[in-house]
């Protein structure tokens, strides 16, 4: 009988004599050495199971990369405190008119006059010379207890939306806007009616010289439409300079509607419009009456619907070669017309 051929690799393998003892390397059977990826014994291992070098202990495993989420620490922390650099003021109503932010030197002097809400905090640059209105704006301040903080020019026009707000800058309550059935109400010596209705408008410009021609005029009340259209925003308070403190507003979900409603309370609704075959001095008979003008947006002009629910459109007679007036310049001749006729049936 021949003897078993002892020549290295014949045999048995040394791993093999007990495949439960563990080797005395690492215990486990498995290398110390985390490069080969094989045991002592020749087995190929796992890389993920390998002892991990010192170096890589900030890097994340695989294990952690692919954690369960409960296991992961998804607690947020608290963010910073925000630095208080810019005048503090409620958060604005999406819903309403606006207006927290007031620009310019006249409108910021009118806000403290007209004292209709709430004033915080009033910055003026630190390089003005002194004139009546920053002398009055000082002196309201005080009297009201509205904190005044003098400051850098640049600090003013880094917080201010709009192109020159003068050197001042305000921040208020939001405007308070009025119940439509409260314009509609009657007034007293039963005067009637005078109301003007904006389809569309969003330039806060022609927005703030529509205010001041109706205050001028001694407009009741300004309808705006909650959507698509400009409220008051810093630029229309200061094209207003100071009319929106004083001219009653009402927001409406829709325009159409209000109109309706308003002719159900006996208002005569006058639309103006390019295309209209009268114009705007042959309505003498109805300025004697409740009357609500309805002004156009920029270019489109009146809705169709909106249309629908005038008694009457009229246009502003243009002698000259263009052929009509920007929204702001139609409601200053429209609404001063309209007091011209009603004067003249007083005599």
């Amino acid at each position: 009988m021949k003897p078993r051929d002892s020549r290295p690799g014949k045999g048995p393998r040394s791993g093999a004599t007990s495949s439960n003892k563990r080797s005395a390397a690492g215990g486990s059977g498995r290398s110390a050495a985390s490069g080969s990826g094989r045991s002592a014994g020749g087995k190929r291992v796992d890389p993920r199971d390998a002892r991990r070098d010192p170096r890589d202990a900030k890097r994340p495993s695989r294990d952690a990369k692919y954690a369960p989420r409960a296991a992961v620490n998804t607690k947020r922390s608290r963010p910073p405190a925000r630095e208080n650099t810019g005048p503090r003021a409620p958060r604005p109503d999406q819903h309403g008119l606006g207006g927290s932010q007031i620009e310019g030197r006249q409108a910021v002097r009118e806000l403290l006059i007209a004292q209709r809400r709430k004033t915080f905090e009033i910055w003026v640059s630190n390089d003005l010379d002194e004139n009546d209105v920053i002398n009055d704006i000082l002196a309201l301040a005080a009297d009201q207890r509205v904190p005044v903080r003098r400051v850098p020019r640049k600090e003013i026009e880094k917080e201010a939306r709009s192109e020159a707000p003068q050197g001042v800058l305000a921040m208020a309550a939001p405007i308070p806007d009025v119940e439509l059935g409260d314009l509609l109400a009657p007034r007293k010596g039963n005067v009637p009616a005078f109301l003007v209705a904006i389809d569309g408008v969003t330039d806060p410009g022609n927005l703030g010289a529509i205010l001041r021609s109706c205050d001028g005029a001694g407009v009741h009340g300004v309808i705006l439409p909650r959507h698509r259209a400009v409220h008051i925003t810093p630029t229309a308070a200061k094209s207003a300079a100071g009319a929106a403190e004083y001219v009653p507003m009402c927001v409406v979900g829709g325009l159409p509607t209000a109109l309706k409603q308003m002719k159900d309370a006996g208002v005569w609704i006058v639309g103006l419009s390019d295309a209209a075959d009268k114009n705007i001095f042959e309505i003498g008979d109805l300025t004697s009456e409740p009357i609500c003008l309805v002004l156009g947006a920029e270019g489109a002009g009146l809705s169709r619907l909106v249309k629908e629910r005038c008694d009457l459109l009229v246009s502003i007679p243009m002698g000259g070669s263009l052929s009509s007036l920007n929204v702001s310049a139609a409601a200053a001749l429209a609404t001063y017309e309209v007091v011209r006729s009603r004067v003249a049936k007083t005599k």
